[in-house]
């Protein structure tokens, strides 16, 4: 592979706003320049890619997705997943267990890294499922070959629920790795269903989602964590935040290196707030729900005052057809990795963050909280998984460009003033302007 010059790029890195180059060569990042390299600087055998009006920031490390495979693959799998995250600027993922079967023991982990292998677009790794009865399994994991081991402190897609409190505390006390949360508290959840449940006599309008998974089920089971790892000194990353009232719970004074416990936002609470229920429904329905427009406020300040370390995805496809069933029978979770980046990029041409914030908290922050060896940032030696933003040109979401397999999305015919223009996965061109290459060059992500 002859080297590749992305030249005249804005590169935004670290805090840093430039205008400059960046040469890859053997898969990872070379050298990078200052400035615009001349015609007479740059060699005859190198691949010159203009970036001329082009933002240029490190690739996308999305700490929270499901990918649906081994089990669900009517719904999304590996290859379909990992293909729509490199064209909206993903390059590394961090999938969940809640699969069929659940990534609950060694050997299915390793299955799961075996079809990755085979399938993957984008930079891969998968966390370890705890589960009421399988700490023996925790105990031999290596710490080095996953992110973390995922908890569901509140029922969610699948049967995972830890509700055998000696069993949460043994994982508090001893685990191996950081812990990373769902939380919601069960018991409230379940008796705000049966309130509706009464109140339509089971026909529960989709409105009722952020009360029935209300406020109070997400700080009750938040605190509960926050508390537990505070007395047994446990690494806690607490994920897809929704209220306002949970960010009480968090320190933004602290550098992220030195904090136990974080936090996670997701696009969807930045993005909808409770009045998009009348006109999406069964689209917008997750857990945790979308709550207030209030919420959907504090949750952008809380990102941008550092109280909240990481935006994520909880990429979480079901079919449409899903979907659309009542209330009741429709599963939550919804696509939005392909999308990520261009809807906080609207939030950039809102006034309402900077690009430096967006890779700050989509790019350095998944790096280095989780320990993630050479991604994440735009150095030297570091492996070249790259993304170039076209700031004006638009870009508008409909069916013939969602590479999910599930085929539609919450924020479809929405049109976006950015778009996605190259992504490099290990140095290769992996994405260029609507076309997907065939070649997949991912790799196993590895943690310090």
């Amino acid at each position: 592979m002859n080297p590749k010059l992305i030249n005249n790029a804005r590169i935004i890195n670290e805090n840093n706003d430039f205008t400059g180059s960046v040469l890859i060569g053997d898969e990872k990042i070379k050298k990078v320049f200052s400035e615009p390299l001349s015609e007479k600087e740059i060699l005859k055998d190198w691949e010159v890619i203009d970036a001329t009006g082009l933002i240029l920031i490190p690739g996308i490390i999305d700490d929270h997705v499901h990918f649906r495979e081994p089990g669900l693959t009517q719904k999304a799998d590996i290859y379909s997943e990992s293909k729509a995250a490199i064209a909206g600027g993903v390059t590394s993922f961090m999938e969940m267990p809640n699969t069929k079967p659940a990534t609950t023991s060694i050997h299915e982990l390793e299955k799961k890294y075996e079809l990755a292998k085979q399938k993957s677009f984008a930079n891969y790794s998968f966390y370890f499922g705890a589960t009421n009865n399988n700490f023996e399994e925790i105990q031999k994991i290596n710490p080095s070959e996953i992110p973390g081991i995922k908890l569901f402190m509140g029922s969610s897609t699948g049967n995972m629920l830890i509700d055998n409190e000696n069993t949460l505390s043994k994982i508090f006390a001893e685990s191996p790795k950081i812990l990373v949360s769902h939380c919601e508290d069960e018991k409230t959840i379940k008796d705000n269903t049966e309130y509706y449940k009464k109140k339509f006599d089971g026909d529960i309008p989709f409105k009722n989602h952020p009360l029935i998974r209300s406020e109070e089920a997400c700080y009750k089971s938040s605190s509960k964590a926050i508390k537990l790892a505070k007395k047994y000194n446990t690494r806690l990353h607490i994920l897809h935040l929704s209220t306002a009232k949970e960010l009480e719970l968090f320190n933004e004074d602290i550098p992220l290196e030195e904090k136990k416990i974080t936090g996670e936002v997701c696009i969807h609470h930045l993005w909808f707030n409770d009045t998009f229920y009348k006109d999406l429904g069964y689209r917008i329905k997750w857990n945790p729900a979308v709550k207030k427009q209030n919420d959907q406020i504090k949750l952008l300040e809380g990102l941008i005052n550092n109280k909240i370390d990481v935006i994520a995805t909880d990429h979480a496809p079901h079919l449409l057809k899903e979907k659309q069933q009542t209330y009741l029978k429709s599963p939550s979770g919804g696509p939005m990795i392909q999308h990520s980046l261009l809807a906080m990029m609207e939030f950039f041409h809102e006034n309402k963050i900077t690009v430096n914030k967006i890779v700050e908290k989509m790019c350095h922050n998944p790096a280095k909280l989780f320990k993630v060896k050479k991604r994440g940032f735009i150095k030297e030696g570091y492996w070249a998984d790259l993304v170039l933003i076209d700031p004006g040109k638009t870009y508008n979401i409909n069916t013939d460009n969602i590479l999910y397999k599930c085929k539609w999305s919450p924020m479809e015919n929405l049109t976006f003033k950015s778009s996605v223009s190259h992504t490099f996965i290990n140095g290769h061109l992996a994405y260029e302007k609507g076309n997907v290459s065939n070649q997949r060059h991912a790799k196993r992500i590895e943690f310090q």
